[in-house]
């Protein structure tokens, strides 16, 4: 038997031999197609090459492309298991040309690989193409030899392929697979073509035209080929099917799932069997592409799909979670052909297990609702819609999960009475929301998040990717266009920006339509919880909703806010093995240039604990471990260790960041730092490059705050304090490594220089008996102003006056700094005769100052006005004389 692992290989390998780039799959999740919520065909990654604007290194290619069929207009999740060949993931094999060859050479590869390569017998086949295509008709005679009969023409668009209502566009020619006369069903074009007798197995694309305003199209300059042939359809043909899921892979699925149930895979769980087979391969194949299960978007499809096959497991007995335990099987069947399963498995698993236990709780109690309700119901009957709506708000019932539940009954679901209850439960929502205060203030964006919904954020896996704008707001009002100029705040239907939250600061960047519109982004918002809003300049162009455009984060500076939140993390767990586990965060900053922390500590961080935490932080940047992001419930990261933010509000599922390797903590969960986080971080810690610790310091009672740096910004501060060593070298004259000797010499000449200067004042002071001295009051009293004489100087000079017997008073004044410094000393001769502080306080008034204290026998006083100062000496005169 031909698995389907070597269809794959021989369809690539066959192409590759004929000039073809093997390009891998693109990720589910288009970054080049705002318009599709999941890659469903294999032309998506090369859109913009088919439209010229971009290039490729090749004009050929050929690949296996991953694709979802499960939201939006390509849907097929309510017949999978159903049916033979509907599926939510499957794969498109393709060949592509980009100019290059055209239709006779698409059509002779095909014909070749099928007969040659493949051994298809050449009767069982036959081709349609479209009615006006002759030249297609006249090439799959000439190479294939068909004759007329086993070439259909069709005049319908079933055969004429569009990108969108303008646009490239072309003819198509598929291939059919005839399974014979005992098979029922007609060829295509027929009455009985819905038939199995006649399968497709490859459509060709000839996109030879440009589609204009509605009656123009004209050729391209170009012409190209986008093939697709679904892998699993092929396989079935191969390997002798007629149903997809008979094929080996999606069978290997199926018999894993019938061991892991004890359940014939066969009998009556037959289509539960299908549906756990199928939603596997999408849900970890999605996980894998960086979507996790929400309420929104692409999370929410995601989420449909895997309550899906959790109530299928449910339904064949199965009371503990299923489906991770069948990621394994999954991972030997497609993990040498996509990779990213190996590298993901970890994370589907755990993801897998946590949606599902978390379902399961909720499952049994709305199911039994679903039976009393439904009993009550007569044959038939259609299920109410306000019931529909209880199971979905109250257990998480998807509206398709309550339809197909009831399928098997026959019943319907009345959807107009669900979407009744769902626009009730917005009113009333609304209404308690624009009542709610300062909230009220902003009630634009309760009516913007009602018109176009969440925002779906992509920047934990990219930087660029293409939207559509749903949502202008110029001076607090929704607008339709934005000239050049105008500030605005632009949503967008999905984002590389990240909103401002957590401390980590909004993106900034570009977002752009070519020539038509270029805002620049300076600052990006979140507004109820999950409308990010991108707020910035029309600095080209017109702005206006509708608008498909490319957004684009500024890489260099997302680089330095990733690496500042990534060591907060690191920062936070050093502390606490430095300082206690009483260490807890208290507010954060986490910005381009600087990251700003602060913790509740009731003392000061000392020196050698700072440089020990930078120390530490540095190693386990060097560590240069993967950081490591897995999504739990708030109640589970608690217990495996995770710090959270005490008094924070998280959802039901949280993302937790691990970061390092701790052996000493393997049994819990292994890694230095793990904390509760939605913001964006390094693949690896030596993603942050360097860590300085700039400063520390009080914030608040009980708080400390830790400012640090890290990569470019940190290595700017090393130079900087580099540079200035080398000048303050340079300026001594010294090598650089001997300046603290140098300056240690210098201090301490200083100081020496200082005592010698204080000796000589104190001597100049003293006069050396030279200085007169006046005779008031019968005392012998020293009045000096000693100019520049620093003022702690003063007590001593007074001193050495009196200890030489000069003088029985001594008021001397400085002038230093600006301000007049008063002292007077009185000796044993003058005690009881005059009084220190009266004639200090004296003094002091009339230089300005207040008062004065000290003792009788010394006193000390000051006043800012040092001009003054001989006024000071005069009222102590005057004092003394007059008592």
């Amino acid at each position: 038997m031909t698995s389907s692992n070597d269809i794959r290989a021989t369809f690539l390998d066959y192409f590759a031999r004929n000039g073809h780039a093997v390009v891998e799959s693109s990720p589910l999740v288009p970054r080049n197609d705002p318009t599709l919520m999941f890659a469903n065909s294999g032309m998506v990654q090369f859109k913009n090459v088919f439209t010229g604007q971009e290039r490729r290194p090749y004009v050929r290619a050929t690949t296996a492309q991953k694709c979802v069929r499960a939201g939006g207009k390509h849907n097929d999740l309510d017949n999978v298991g159903y049916t033979a060949r509907h599926h939510t993931f499957f794969e498109m094999l393709g060949n592509f040309s980009f100019g290059d060859y055209f239709k006779e050479q698409a059509i002779a590869y095909a014909w070749e690989l099928l007969t040659k390569d493949f051994t298809l017998p050449k009767d069982r086949l036959l081709v349609t193409v479209f009615s006006e295509d002759e030249d297609a008709a006249a090439y799959w005679k000439r190479v294939a030899g068909l004759p007329d009969s086993r070439i259909i023409r069709i005049p319908t668009s079933d055969n004429f392929w569009r990108m969108g209502d303008t646009g490239p566009c072309g003819p198509c020619s598929e291939i059919f697979f005839d399974h014979g006369e005992t098979i029922p069903g007609g060829p295509p074009g027929s009455a009985d073509e819905d038939g199995d007798r006649f399968v497709e197995i490859w459509n060709l694309v000839f996109m030879q035209f440009e589609e204009g305003p509605p009656g123009t199209r004209v050729p391209l300059p170009r012409p190209s080929i986008d093939t697709g042939m679904g892998l699993e359809r092929f396989a079935a043909i191969l390997q002798g099917k007629h149903d997809n899921y008979d094929t080996d892979t999606l069978r290997a699925l199926i018999l894993a799932s019938a061991e892991a149930t004890g359940t014939d895979p066969d009998g009556r769980w037959r289509i539960s069997h299908r549906v756990v087979a199928d939603h596997l391969r999408a849900g970890a194949f999605l996980i894998a592409d960086g979507v996790l299960p929400s309420n929104e978007g692409r999370g929410y499809v995601l989420r449909r799909i895997l309550r899906r096959a959790m109530r299928h497991a449910h339904m064949m007995g199965s009371r503990e979670p299923l489906l991770h335990r069948l990621v394994p099987a999954l991972v030997r069947q497609m993990g040498a052909a996509y990779p990213e399963l190996v590298r993901a498995e970890p994370l589907i698993t755990e993801t897998l297990k946590l949606e599902e236990t978390r379902f399961r709780s909720l499952l049994e109690r709305g199911l039994h609702l679903l039976g009393d309700e439904t009993a009550r119901l007569g044959e038939g009957g259609t299920l109410p819609g306000d019931v529909a709506f209880r199971l979905y708000d109250t257990y998480g019932f998807p509206l398709d999960l309550t339809q197909d539940a009831l399928r098997s009954e026959g019943r319907a679901v009345d959807v107009a009475g669900f979407e009744a209850a769902m626009a009730e439960q917005r009113r009333r929502a609304r209404a308690a929301w624009a009542g709610s205060g300062e909230a009220a203030t902003e009630s634009l964006w309760f009516d913007v998040k009602e018109q176009v919904g969440a925002t779906e954020f992509l920047g934990y896996t990219t930087e660029t990717a293409e939207a559509e704008i749903l949502a202008l707001v110029m001076d607090g009002k929704l607008v339709e266009s934005a000239p050049v100029g105008a500030e605005v705040a632009v949503v967008l239907n999905q984002t590389p920006f990240y909103a401002e939250s957590g401390g980590q600061v909004g993106d900034a960047g570009l977002i752009s339509a070519g020539e038509a519109c270029r805002i620049v982004v300076r600052d990006t918002q979140k507004k109820l919880g999950d409308v990010f809003v991108h707020l910035g300049t029309v600095a080209h162009g017109e702005a206006r909703p509708g608008l498909a455009v490319q957004a684009e984060v500024d890489h260099r500076r997302r680089g330095s806010i990733r690496a500042h939140h990534s060591a907060t993390h690191l920062l936070h767990e050093a502390l606490r093995r430095r300082l206690g586990p009483h260490v807890s965060q208290k507010g954060s900053l986490n910005a381009p240039d600087r990251l700003r922390f602060d913790v509740s500590q009731p003392t000061p961080m000392a020196a050698t604990d700072l440089a020990w935490v930078e120390a530490e932080v540095n190693t386990r940047i060097r560590e240069n471990a993967e950081v490591v992001t897995r999504l739990m419930t708030p109640e589970a990261a608690v217990e495996a260790g995770a710090m959270a933010l005490f008094g924070e509000k998280y959802g039901e599922e949280v993302r937790v960041v691990g970061m390092g390797h701790d052996p000493a903590a393997a049994e819990k969960h292994g890694v230095y730092s793990l904390e509760l986080c939605g913001g964006t971080h390094v693949r690896r810690t030596g993603d942050i490059g360097l860590f300085k610790i700039v400063s520390e310091g009080a914030v608040a009672a009980g708080v400390r705050r830790v400012e640090a740096v890290t990569g470019e910004a940190a290595l700017a501060l090393v130079e900087a304090a580099e540079q200035r060593l080398q000048d303050t070298a340079a300026a001594l004259r010294v090598p650089p490594a001997e300046v603290p000797a140098r300056v240690a010499a210098l201090l301490e000449d200083r100081r020496k220089l200082e005592r010698e200067v204080a000796e000589l004042r104190k001597k100049l002071a003293t006069g050396g008996g030279a200085a007169e001295v006046e005779q008031l009051a019968g005392l012998r009293v020293a009045l000096r102003n000693l100019g520049e004489i620093p003022a702690r100087d003063l007590k001593g000079v007074a001193e050495a006056i009196l200890k030489g017997g000069t003088a029985d008073l001594a008021a001397l004044v400085s002038t230093a700094e600006g301000k007049a410094s008063i002292v007077v000393a009185v000796g044993e001769a003058a005690r009881g005769r005059a009084d220190a502080v009266a004639l200090v306080r004296a003094a002091s008034a009339a230089v300005g100052g207040k008062g004065g204290g000290g003792r009788p026998d010394m006193a000390q006083a000051g006043g800012p006005e040092a001009e003054k100062a001989d006024a000071a000496l005069a009222a102590v005169r005057d004092l003394l004389t007059a008592a």
